[in-house]
């Protein structure tokens, strides 16, 4: 059965319905694709910066510290052998990327099912337009109230003139957060209370915008 919303004005008002589209809203979320694009966007933001030392990158070290036999001590080469303070770490983190690979059919099977999720808790709401004649927080505020919007929001826009006017009135609020409409992912959906479309971002799968993932995700589509 479609899901029928209400188009809501910033004002509180209503301006007509919409259908949420079946193939994209009415999914059973798919648990597995979630956990793994979840964990691949997490793994991504990771820096990877993290160096040590190997003992040929210390300085230092060139001369024999003692002879080779006649001491009593064990032989040694260098100071700046692991053993030794100051020496060389061994085994010791080097840069790296954290990036795991994902298919395209499980980004999308994932941000699906994060639609649906939303759907099916009925935390979607679609607004007419936003209509600010120029950024201001103020006005942002009162738009939040009036839509009873409560708890972290993610707004999706597009790039036109009125949701870049929408976008910087919204900025200020630490519990609103904007994405693009090709920014959008299942994390961001899955840490929103609410989240928020207008009309011209309501996601459907008409041709041009890319056919909704109908099967699961086959084994082994992730590596490290």
């Amino acid at each position: 059965m479609a899901l029928t919303l209400d188009v809501r004005t910033p004002d509180g008002g209503t301006a007509g319905t919409v259908e949420l589209d079946e193939a994209i809203f009415g999914i059973e979320p798919n648990m597995a694709a979630l956990h793994q694009a979840v964990t691949a966007q997490l793994a991504a933001r990771r820096s990877g910066s993290h160096s040590t030392l190997t003992r040929a990158e210390v300085r230092g070290g060139g001369a024999k510290p003692w002879r080779q036999k006649g001491t009593g001590r064990a032989r040694a080469g260098s100071i700046r052998a692991p053993q030794f303070t100051g020496g060389g770490v061994a085994h010791g983190p080097k840069p790296r990327s954290y990036r795991q690979k994902v298919n395209r059919k499980t980004v999308r099977l994932a941000l699906h099912s994060a639609l649906s999720d939303r759907a099916r808790s009925e935390r979607i709401m679609v607004v007419d337009e936003w209509r600010f004649d120029q950024p201001r927080t103020k006005d942002a505020v009162a738009a939040m109230e009036n839509l009873s919007l409560e708890g972290q929001v993610l707004l999706v826009l597009a790039g036109g003139t009125a949701d870049q006017r929408a976008d910087r009135s919204f900025r200020n609020l630490r519990s609103v957060r904007s994405v693009k409409t090709s920014e959008l992912n299942a994390y961001d959906i899955l840490r929103s209370d609410w989240l928020v479309f207008t009309r011209g971002t309501l996601p459907t799968s008409e041709p041009g915008t890319g056919e909704p993932a109908t099967s699961e995700p086959t084994t082994g589509t992730a590596s490290q």
